[in-house]
């Protein structure tokens, strides 16, 4: 429990770190870099109740959402399926947790990297979806709002919380036995 009270609080500080953009309503956050580190450190259990509760601290009113923003209102709002899909992306980077265990130990870096892109896949399909729905954009517009933008900084965000994870993943794995 404490670990995942713990992912929480990273969470709603990852997404403080916020800088709007002027040609799109979703902020460049650290909240992708909190998302896949949940996974990869706690694995898919846990690290998709810490985005389930995350979410459920915010849906009542706690303001832990990018720009101190919490209420119902932002789940169902333009930002609201990046939102709706950190659990499963959560849940997808933690199988990279047992992949990565079980690879050789020179690619477990690129296995995590490669869990950690899957689930930013996630983050991203369900994410333009809402985005496009909400706002009654084309899809391409809203793939070029809420997609395009984000992509390398959170490419670079997967790679550190791979990197993270890989070099934590002795101590993990020493604390679960």
């Amino acid at each position: 429990m404490t670990r995942v009270a713990l992912m929480v609080a990273v969470m709603a500080v990852a997404a403080q770190i916020a800088i709007p953009l002027p040609f799109s309503p979703i902020p460049f956050t650290l909240q992708v870099l909190g998302v896949v580190l949940a996974g990869f450190l706690l694995g898919p259990r846990y690290g998709a109740t810490a985005m389930v509760v995350y979410l459920l601290v915010g849906a009542v009113g706690v303001p832990v959402f990018a720009n101190f923003r919490g209420g119902f209102d932002e789940l169902v709002g333009p930002s609201g399926g990046y939102l709706l899909s950190y659990p499963f992306a959560a849940l997808l980077a933690g199988l990279a947790a047992g992949a990565a265990a079980n690879s050789p130990r020179g690619r477990a870096l690129a296995v995590s990297f490669g869990w950690g892109c899957a689930a930013l896949a996630v983050i991203y399909a369900l994410g333009a979806t809402q985005l496009a729905v909400v706002t009654q954009l084309p899809a391409s517009v809203a793939v070029a709002q809420g997609v395009l933008p984000f992509v390398v900084f959170d490419l670079v965000k997967i790679g550190l919380a791979a990197a993270v994870a890989t070099a934590a993943a002795p101590a993990i794995a020493s604390s679960r036995a």
